[in-house]
């Protein structure tokens, strides 16, 4: 391709609105153009890019058997009321577009299409004989982001993969669901990132298990928590730990103790030379289930961590084997907003009496108590005394009554051991998630009716897997990890081209000439080779070049009188002087050094 018909749209500086850097690239290289708030156009370079990793999806997805189908986005609402997400997408701040058509029909734009596929599967897949099967997509989708930000990172509408896979058992569904990993392994690895895979939540989709495909990334909004020797990873939702010990209490004479004004763990250490780890803090939430009832949670952890809300909001679902749809904390605006009273908030005790939560009448349900693991191991501690401006001494939990759930309900930090062995540490890094896959076993096809004939002729609901690539997030990814201070570093397996041919006067015969000779060259060898024959100084075009990252240049210039031109990598700035007669064979050499 030449630039004369592939015009570069470059800029000076990047717009105000990119936040990170991989956004600006984006932006001053040309790649997209914002159309509105979340909604970008994917020029030509940006086109390439994408494609070229859904090749790399294509090729290594079709290796497995999966097969390519197109699905539409346009989504009958019935079919999501049929699964019981149509309100939680719609209703509030529900993320799906949805709209009625002039029957006064509800449809929605599709996020995500597991409903669409197993209504799909519940009229084709009628015998276990068509199982195992695997239905893969790359296409648009749209989410309503209440706050778009970072460009292709979370937008408004992207491109994505998803896949589907149907099954006649749990442990099927669990060999493909280890193939499709692997397979996600090599997809990344082909694209030329380095990912972690952690154990992740599986949140709004459902499911069993679940697995993240992380790169790490300083501008990346999850945080990720795994060993060095890579033994252990998973994502700071899911992630289990064994805290720092805590430090014992001695010779403490206090029974009852005045904290006035003095909420704050930090506070409360300062003033009574008391440690974090010897604290208990009661959390207390409010619990709104799908039936519109609500139930009051005290939630107990040590002074020194951390709630892990979603583990919170999973313990809750299993407790109750009901739709938790909101987890909310309990604190002084909401007792002004709910006419709450008589909760100390700040000076709750483990020990917080059921007159205190019956006196508010509005919740529904009995209030539970939940303990953290790291505040049920302690032997004694300091927690609040349920009264304003005191706090007290508990010699031990056996006081208390019985009625505590004991779980995991906390945030496992950087520092902590994976195990009692101790000999593992967790490491915190910022990751961006571009690849997530879950095994989401019977939930859709109980739902939607999508039963088969098992060996023994009887009907069972079909289990599933599904699996997503985020398409256009992995290529911004891919900046985030490979850039400098020039530009984009691409690497070389989803550049948009792989090398650009610079003459440092294409007015000059002998330099036009050769550079013509190169081009056709190259493109009889299939290699994807952009010639820069724009009538421009050679610092533009070299800023350009490193601007938006092709992996190698090839300079037409002075030496070209003596038939040599000069090869240069974008990564290291690696220079060679080559033969005309040679420069094929060092441009594949060099190259396959990048690829591996």
């Amino acid at each position: 391709m030449r630039v004369t018909s592939f015009p570069l749209m470059t800029l000076r500086d990047a717009p105000s609105e990119a936040e990170i850097i991989s956004h600006k690239l984006l932006l001053q290289g040309g790649y997209i153009r914002r159309v509105s708030s979340g909604i970008y156009a994917y020029m030509p370079l940006m086109l390439k890019v994408i494609e070229k990793i859904s090749t790399i999806i294509d090729k290594e997805l079709i290796k497995i058997g999966c097969s390519k189908l197109l699905l539409p986005q346009l989504h009958p609402g019935e079919l999501w009321e049929k699964s019981g997400r149509w309100e939680g997408y719609t209703a509030g701040e529900g993320i799906m577009f949805n709209l009625k058509d002039r029957h006064e029909r509800s449809y929605g734009l599709a996020p995500t299409h597991e409903e669409v596929i197993t209504n799909i599967a519940s009229e084709i897949l009628k015998s276990y004989k068509q199982l195992p099967v695997c239905y893969y997509q790359i296409q648009t989708k749209f989410r309503d982001e209440i706050r778009p930000r970072f460009g292709l990172m979370r937008g408004r509408e992207f491109i994505m993969k998803d896949g589907y896979s149907f099954h006649s058992s749990e442990n099927d569904l669990k060999i493909f669901y280890k193939k499709m990993e692997k397979s996600y392994e090599n997809i990344f690895k082909n694209c030329g990132l380095e990912t972690i895979g952690v154990d992740a939540d599986s949140g709004a989709i459902g499911g069993a298990a679940s697995k993240e495909f992380m790169v790490t990334a300083y501008a990346g909004e999850d945080s990720i928590l795994y060993t060095k020797s890579g033994s252990y990873a998973a994502n700071i939702e899911k992630a289990v730990s064994i805290p720092k010990e805590s430090k014992p209490i001695i010779n403490f004479n206090k029974t009852l103790i005045e904290t006035p004004n003095q909420k704050a763990i930090e506070d409360i250490c300062k003033f009574n030379n008391i440690d974090a780890t010897q604290i208990v803090k009661v959390i207390l939430y409010l619990g709104e289930f799908e039936d519109n009832t609500k139930v009051p949670i005290a939630a107990c952890i040590r002074g020194d961590q951390n709630i892990n809300e979603i583990k919170m909001f999973n313990l809750l679902n299993e407790i109750y084997d009901s739709n938790l749809i909101n987890l909310s904390i309990i604190d002084n605006q909401s007792l002004n907003n709910d006419n709450l009273i008589d909760l100390p908030i700040g000076y709750l005790g483990p020990d917080i009496s059921d007159e205190i939560i019956n006196k508010n009448s509005q919740w529904e349900k009995q209030w539970i108590r939940i303990i953290d693991y790291s505040a049920s191991k302690l032997k004694s501690f300091i927690s609040g005394a349920n009264q304003v401006n005191f706090h007290k001494y508990f010699k031990s939990w056996k006081y208390l009554d019985d009625t505590f759930i004991t779980s995991d309900i906390r945030n496992a930090q950087e520092g902590d051991f994976v195990s009692s062995e101790k000999k593992e540490t967790l490491i915190e890094k910022k990751g961006i998630e571009i690849g997530h896959i879950f095994q989401l076993g019977q939930k859709y096809s109980e739902k939607l009716n999508a039963k088969f004939s098992s060996r023994n002729g009887g009907l069972e609901n079909l289990w599933m897997g599904c699996y997503g690539i985020g398409v256009t997030r992995l290529a911004q990814a891919a900046i985030e990890q490979n850039h400098d201070n020039e530009g984009i570093c691409w690497p070389i397996q989803i550049a948009p081209f792989n090398v650009v041919l610079i003459p440092t006067n294409f007015k000059d015969p002998l330099q036009k000439n050769l550079s013509e000779e190169i081009y056709m060259e190259f493109k009889k060898n299939n290699i994807d080779v952009l010639l820069d024959d724009r009538d421009e100084r050679a610092g533009v075009k070299f800023k350009d070049a490193d601007l938006i990252g092709i992996p190698f240049r090839i300079i037409i210039g002075r030496d070209s009188i003596n038939n040599q031109v000069e090869l240069v990598s974008r990564l290291n700035k690696n220079k060679l002087k080559v033969s005309m007669n040679n420069i094929l064979e060092s441009f594949i050499n060099e190259s396959k050094l990048m690829y591996n």
